[in-house]
């Protein structure tokens, strides 16, 4: 058996007790190491070495940090965006929110103007402006270190002549009307148990909102109105137990939420559409 395949073995058994992923977050590790991608890894296993920095990546890994700081980078929709410490990790239940403007603006030309509330690294808005090339967008944080993040993955993704990344909190000042408005907002409830390493090393201010998990919710509620042209769409991030409680808090706003779920069928989104009138029932 080859150094690095047996390397890997070792590494997914010695992962198996800390992670919901052994083999994968091994393997991903391991093609850092390399200097290579995953799939080359996988269909061309290298003859050689396992590379010298691997053992120390695994031991930070083993210690509970995320992979995607570790190897600095994580793939969401089609574009890879970097990351590390200060900013949250995106994750793939996000993908829902451009899955549902895609089906939302179908075959069209798409969103001409699109804002991004708790942009991060960039996550949702370089996703979008990805997806439809004529598109122009505002990201919205108040980390500065996200920020940074941000502007370096449009530069990298050739998206900076496109997007604008502004400090803020949430849309405050914001007067323009906008096609597309998407939200990761912070929904964790402040006791809640996040599993090994994720609120050790991701930002606090990312991920908790307070005692019930909707403080912000209760602070974009009222904002989403103003901020949708006819026929845009607002895209808002929900923890998969708040079906019933966060679209209450834009209901008493007059908007109706209509549920969008991810791919294991879990509620991941609240969708407000706004045309003549806002349609939907949730």
């Amino acid at each position: 058996m080859r150094p690095v395949e047996r390397a890997l073995i070792d590494a997914a058994r010695g992962l198996a007790a800390s992670s919901g992923t052994p083999r994968l977050d091994a393997e991903l590790l391991m093609a850092c190491a390399l200097g290579i991608e995953r799939d080359a890894l996988l269909l061309r296993p290298p003859d050689g070495a396992v590379p010298g920095g691997f053992r120390a990546m695994l031991d930070r890994r083993l210690a509970g940090e995320p992979v995607a700081y570790i190897v600095g980078r994580r793939a969401f929709w089609n574009i890879e965006l970097e990351v590390g410490p200060g900013v949250l990790i995106p994750r793939p239940d996000s993908e829902t929110l451009i899955a549902a403007a895609v089906e939302h603006f179908g075959r069209g030309e798409g969103p001409e103007r699109i804002l991004d509330l708790g942009t991060g690294p960039g996550t949702l808005l370089l996703a979008a402006l990805d997806q439809w090339p004529g598109a122009t967008g505002v990201g919205i944080d108040k980390s500065p270190v996200a920020l940074e993040f941000a502007r370096a993955n449009a530069r990298r993704l050739g998206l900076s002549p496109r997007a604008y990344f502004r400090l803020g909190n949430w849309a405050d000042g914001v007067t323009e009307r906008f096609d597309l408005l998407l939200c990761n907002p912070p929904y964790v409830a402040s006791n809640a148990d996040l599993g090994p390493g994720v609120a050790e090393h991701e930002p606090g201010e990312a991920l908790f909102a307070g005692a019930d998990g909707l403080d912000d919710y209760r602070r974009l509620a009222p904002q989403v109105a103003r901020l949708l042209g006819p026929g845009g769409l607002a895209a808002i991030e929900i923890g998969a137990d708040q079906e019933d409680s966060a679209p209450a808090l834009f209901r008493r706003e007059g908007l109706d939420p209509v549920l969008a779920h991810d791919l294991a069928g879990r509620p991941r989104a609240l969708l407000i559409r706004v045309g003549d009138k806002v349609l939907g029932k949730a």
